[in-house]
């Protein structure tokens, strides 16, 4: 059975994130072993400027560089600048990367500011959920949903439709 480790910065805060995050996790323990892994957020002034942003971000990779530095891990960088694909192409990707022989697909969230960008460059694939902006942990949410979908898609259930 295939990893999914969703490595990202910071927790949910809101109950409804959490019962929805929780809700996803106990759909996805039939497809693969799923962690949520959350890495400490960088602290921030109100209004940082770019070099402490920088810092942060650098901060929190080197956070998530133990993760992505194992042996056959498919690294997926969440980020604006990323590819968007549908949820079928999501699938074969994911379909693609367990008969390749990568046992652990890593999908990776960074902080409201985004990803270091070395952890960008480590990435097999940077992919985005949208042109449109979201609320940062409204993004686990919709990650966690996308990745059921691709598994449904992949089994052939009616839940994509």
């Amino acid at each position: 059975m295939i990893r999914i480790n969703i490595i990202c910065v910071g927790k949910l805060k809101e109950k409804y994130l959490r019962d929805a995050s929780a809700e996803y996790e106990k759909r996805l323990s039939g497809f693969c072993k799923l962690s949520i892994i959350e890495l400490s957020e960088s602290k921030l002034p109100s209004e940082p400027n770019d070099k402490e942003i920088q810092k942060a971000l650098h901060s929190e990779g080197e956070a998530m560089m133990p993760y992505l530095d194992t042996n056959n891990c498919y690294n997926i960088a969440m980020c604006i600048e990323g590819q968007q694909m549908p949820s079928e192409k999501l699938s074969k990707t994911i379909e693609q990367c367990s008969v390749q022989g990568s046992g652990t697909i890593n999908l990776i969230i960074g902080s409201s500011f985004g990803i270091a960008d070395e952890i960008k460059q480590k990435a097999d694939l940077r992919l985005s959920m949208s042109e449109m902006t979201f609320p940062h942990q409204l993004a686990r949410i919709m990650l966690l949903e996308q990745v059921y979908r691709a598994f449904q898609i992949s089994v052939g259930s009616r839940y994509h439709k």
